[in-house]
């Protein structure tokens, strides 16, 4: 049965993204620059893991990000707290190829998550902690793959 996947798959062209020629190799080589703030550190870390950053290689891009970041207040009680809120983070990146000094993509992905906070202000700033650290994870994954298909539908590595 998977023998037979694997034929049919094959027979119409399919070709895993991540087995195009470049993609890994030019993923690796971006460096991030994030703002300020727990959160740009967060999202760094985060495309640094997802990019598999090559720190022994040479740059081929620079990214430079914009985060912005929201909270409303949902589920209130009747005595007008909050118990959920609703974050959104929104990144804005420009790649930029290092030998030109082209802007070579740009794009925005938006995450928004929803958490509990609680009366305890200790359990309340975790959870916060928390969806900031799993919107950036999300914002990061979205990236990977913009970028990943933007490299495997024929990007010019290293240039604009």
């Amino acid at each position: 049965m998977t023998l037979a996947a694997c034929a049919a798959l094959a027979g119409c062209g399919f070709a895993p993204l991540y087995a195009q020629p470049g993609v890994v190799g030019n993923l690796a080589a971006i460096d991030v620059e994030a703002p300020e703030g727990r959160t740009g550190f967060l999202i760094r870390e985060h495309l640094d893991d997802a990019f598999a950053k090559n720190r022994a290689a040479p740059a081929a891009y620079r990214m430079h990000l914009q985060l912005y970041e929201t909270r409303y207040p949902r589920g209130i009680r009747v005595d007008n707290v909050a118990t959920r809120f609703e974050y959104v983070l929104t990144a804005d990146y420009t790649l930029t190829s290092i030998a030109s000094g082209a802007p070579a993509k740009n794009g925005r992905v938006r995450v928004e998550l929803t958490y509990n906070s609680a009366d305890q202000p200790y359990a309340s700033v975790t959870a916060q902690q928390d969806a900031q650290d799993r919107a950036a994870e999300e914002a990061a994954r979205r990236i990977q793959l913009e970028l990943a298909a933007w490299l495997a539908n024929g990007a010019k590595p290293g240039g604009a």
